[in-house]
């Protein structure tokens, strides 16, 4: 899977985790798209490397999807923790 099919990934991931995960979020729509994004990335990323699950090629694989999401919803926690007041 290329680039432009983890940035895709990314962007349903991060729509995943926000319906997982309602609540404002300080970065709004944005700032929830681009945590998806590194969130699939790292979500990937951290599957390959401590649970030695090669990264498919393929879009359409479970493993994958979960990684994503899982990546997405921790970056979407960590991110309301650090920066969860701004809008007061």
């Amino acid at each position: 899977m290329g680039i432009i099919g983890w940035i895709v990934l990314g962007l349903l991931a991060g729509a995943i985790a926000k319906i997982l995960l309602p609540g404002r979020d300080p970065g709004g729509l944005v700032g929830t798209t681009l945590i998806g994004i590194a969130g699939a990335f790292i979500g990937g990323w951290l599957s390959a490397k401590f649970l030695h699950r090669s990264i498919s090629n393929h879009f359409f694989d479970a493993a994958t999807w979960g990684s994503a999401i899982a990546g997405s919803l921790v970056l979407l926690i960590a991110y309301r923790i650090l920066f969860g007041n701004s809008r007061d």
